[in-house]
């Protein structure tokens, strides 16, 4: 995962309040109360205030639902920026089933408006096709290949999972939990695997590291 400040200037006046928003220590009461601020920089954010998501695995609002995921993020900017886009696409991707919407391709839609949203605000290109990625794959379960192809841009994409699994109607939700058990163990064999690897090339690498003076 790229490091947006290594590579980017501050003077974009709209991306610092977002920045700052987005990295203060209550998130979601910052954007409560800086919201107009916000619909500003991000007016595509205004179609999800309300939005009904009718559905039963949904008891919020996409807005609510947005501000309840990032409840849960941890001090991450990476993580939270793709939070607060995650389903920015859902009130442009409704397919209507009776009583009940369903949302196939949220996450290209959702992915497609974070790239012009960042790209709006100055981001760089590397670091905007990062979070975009994280925005489509947010709702597809990450797999072994996944977590060792690129460690660090699965481990981003897992928490804002978990952010979003965690402001899901909790009485459907226990799939979503399991999801969260499995792909945690998941993890930590990847990390146990790896140590285990680099044990093994200090003993093999021993004898010519420590040798004598």
């Amino acid at each position: 995962m790229s490091n947006r400040s290594d590579y980017m200037d501050m003077t974009n006046s709209d991306r610092v309040l977002l920045e700052n928003m987005l990295t203060s220590a209550n998130v979601v009461a910052t954007i409560r109360k800086n919201q107009d601020t916000l619909l500003r920089i991000i007016p595509e954010l205004k179609d999800m205030v309300g939005f009904d998501q009718r559905h039963p695995h949904h008891h919020l609002d996409a807005w609510e639902h947005t501000l309840c995921a990032l409840s849960h993020a941890p001090m991450d900017y990476d993580v939270r920026l793709a939070v607060l886009l995650h389903d920015i696409g859902k009130p442009h991707s409704v397919e209507v089933d009776g009583d009940i919407n369903h949302y196939p391709f949220h996450g290209a839609v959702s992915a497609r408006m974070t790239n012009e949203i960042l790209h709006r605000l100055g981001y760089p290109t590397q670091y905007i096709n990062e979070i975009a990625t994280i925005v489509e794959m947010h709702d597809i379960g990450l797999s072994k290949h996944d977590i060792a192809t690129n460690n660090a841009l699965a481990k981003k994409l897992f928490e804002v999972q978990k952010c979003d699994i965690h402001a899901h109607n909790p009485e459907k939700n226990e799939r979503r939990y399991k999801y969260i058990r499995l792909a945690t163990k998941a993890f930590e064999k990847y990390e146990e695997e790896m140590a285990e690897r680099n044990d093994n090339n200090i003993d093999s690498n021993g004898e010519d590291t420590m040798g004598d003076e």
